[in-house]
């Protein structure tokens, strides 16, 4: 498995269950290897579910890895999030999302991610707030990318605080717990 020389070969080492360790060296071998991401991108949207789960982990352990090694490669990874229906995908796309519009995230993918327009994010993340199937990490990620992006959209912070606090009596503890430290925030920044 030293080496994948392209998606068809990627696809057989991801069609069996695979754990942490093999993908962290699938992740090795791909960063390594310098290998097209568009179409790891592409296994993410598989009909076979699994597969497209599998192939959005390494993706999320590619890319968080070293984001700057992908900065042009950003604008189609935001296009494809609102198009992700697979949940488990879902989970992964929007915890990427939530590290690059981290405060702290590198200086190349803040400049790269201000030049991208992110309105179908900002409006992706809150339908999957507000829909109650929506997996409860799923929830947690939007809201943090919501919240990232609060001072670009300088309307977020007012309709993420009304939502955090119509999801979090009923909402999991996971929920709960990130609408507390978020409304934190928000209540302090007024």
């Amino acid at each position: 498995m030293e080496t994948i020389k392209d998606k068809d070969e990627l696809l057989l080492h991801i069609s069996e269950t695979i754990g942490k360790s093999k993908v962290l060296k699938l992740t090795d071998i791909l960063h390594n290897r310098q290998f097209d991401i568009t179409d790891l991108i592409e296994l993410t949207f598989t009909r076979q579910r699994e597969i497209a789960f599998r192939a959005a982990w390494i993706l999320e352990n590619l890319l968080l890895s070293t984001p700057t090694k992908f900065v042009n490669h950003l604008e189609y990874i935001i296009a494809q999030f609102p198009e992700v229906k697979n949940k488990s995908c879902q989970r992964h796309y929007a915890k990427i999302i939530m590290h690059l519009t981290r405060p702290d995230a590198d200086k190349a993918v803040k400049q790269k991610l201000d030049a991208i327009n992110m309105e179908a994010i900002v409006e992706r993340c809150f339908d999957l707030l507000i829909e109650p199937k929506t997996p409860a990490a799923v929830k947690a990620f939007a809201s943090e990318i919501l919240f990232n992006m609060r001072l670009r959209y300088t309307w977020i912070g007012a309709v993420l605080s009304e939502q955090l606090q119509i999801m979090m009596p009923g909402g999991k503890p996971s929920i709960q717990a990130k609408g507390r430290r978020l409304l934190s925030y928000l209540q302090q920044g007024e």
